[in-house]
Parts: C-alpha cells; structure tokens; sequence
C-alpha cells in the first residue's frame, strides 16, 4: 500500500492527477488538497504519507506566489517526512532549482504535464520507498537528524547524558536518549535490554554466558553485562 498527498488548487487538474495515480496501482491512495489550509489539516492528521506532489504556484494570479515551496519546508520540519519523497509540480522549472535543493525536492515534473511522466516519476519513487521499508530510528546529534537502519545497530550502552550506538563498523554517541527511549523506538522482536545500561539487537548475538552473566556479539570483543534483574528474560530468550 502507498499514500500520496496531491497539494493542487486547480480542480480540473488536481483531478486529473488524482485518476492517473490511481490508474498506476490499486495499492495506491490519493489524498488531495486545493489550498494550504486543507494541506496542513491533512499533513497533522493521523494518516501517514509515502510521497508528496506538490504545485509550487497555488495563486495564479500571482507568478511570483511559491507556496508550495512554503509548505514543502513545513513537510521537512516534521521529523517523520524528513526523507519521505518529495516531486514538486511546476510550469517554470529553471526558477526553482536552487529551492527544490533547499527542500531535498526528488525530481519535478513541468505543467501540463503528461500521464507517462507522472507514472514513470511515480512508479520510480515508490519503488524506492518500498526498498526502504526496512524499520529506522532516526536521533539527533549537534543538530542533525540521523537516519539508522536498525538492522546496523549491534547493541547500545547507556553514557552519562546519552548513550553509545554500536553500529557495525562505528560507534555513534548520541545526547539526551536514555536506553528506556531507545527501546521505545526500537522493533521490540530485534531488541531486549538484559542490564539497565544495555541493548542488544538479537540477530548479532553469538553467545550468552549466564554463568559469568555476560553476552558476547559479533563485531565486538568486549563482553556485554547481563543484570540480575534481567537474567529471566535473557533465560527466556535462550529457549525460544
């Protein structure tokens, strides 16, 4: 399934773009505005977006107006679209290079536009989308979002403030994230916490020692502590 927001104040064309999207797959949903108040109920609203098409000009009367610009910066201050496909529409394409750059616009599509392009841009994008449906974290360092597979995560150790991601291959210190918020963002059937202070993904676990009360993973050489209140569950998983 994949569900597209249509921002388009021209009825007759919003329309159109709406059946053409429908015609690519019977996966796909279409929700549409015609102005900005529309667009923004629906973006707070409770339903999530795979990929955005936005008008750029939604005042036709003034050739200057670069509202959908506007709101494609709202979409990317919202941390769950920060990477979610962005295609802007547009009659005047050269005008809005250095903007789409600004928003991290995918591709644009020029007025009128055609019906093989639409779906050749769409089908191309979603089938990005679709490769990347593989569950993420996404932390904030020095005032950067990070986007994080969870599949590269190893295990997590709590540090003062924050705590340590043992990626594969790297380390990431990541401040103001407890081990208890971590765990909340996390997949729950990957992870398990076994020590207040630690994490582990499952999939990278070569052995648990209950006698010394540590785990050791792949790609890591220091042992990892398991607590005393923590041992049933790590007990549990061991005869899963």
């Amino acid at each position: 399934m994949a569900r597209i927001f249509v921002l388009e104040d021209n009825k007759q064309s919003r329309e159109a773009l709406k059946n053409m999207l429908c015609h690519i797959s019977a996966d796909i949903t279409v929700d549409t505005a015609a102005d900005l108040a529309k667009a923004r109920l629906l973006l707070h609203s409770t339903v999530s977006f795979d990929l955005f098409l936005l008008d750029v000009n939604l005042v036709k009367e003034d050739r200057e107006d670069s509202s959908g610009l506007v709101f494609a910066e709202e979409i990317r201050s919202i941390i769950k679209y920060e990477f979610t496909p962005v295609v802007m529409i547009t009659s005047v394409a050269a005008l809005e290079i250095e903007a789409f750059r600004k928003i991290h616009c995918y591709q644009y599509i020029l007025k009128p536009y055609s019906e093989d392009e639409v779906k050749a841009v769409v089908k191309k994008v979603l089938s990005h989308v679709r490769a990347e449906e593989k569950p993420y974290i996404i932390v904030k360092k020095d005032g950067i979002n990070y986007k994080i597979l969870c599949e590269e995560i190893v295990y997590c150790r709590a540090i003062p403030r924050g705590i340590c991601l043992y990626l594969k291959g790297e380390k990431m210190e990541v401040p103001y994230l407890s081990i208890r918020q971590l765990m909340d963002k996390l997949p729950k059937q990957e992870f398990f916490q076994c020590h207040r202070m630690f994490a582990v993904n499952k999939a990278y676990v070569k052995y648990y020692d209950l006698v010394n009360q540590i785990i050791q993973v792949e790609g890591y050489q220091e042992g990892i502590d398991i607590g005393v209140t923590y041992k049933t569950e790590v007990r549990r998983l061991l005869n899963e």
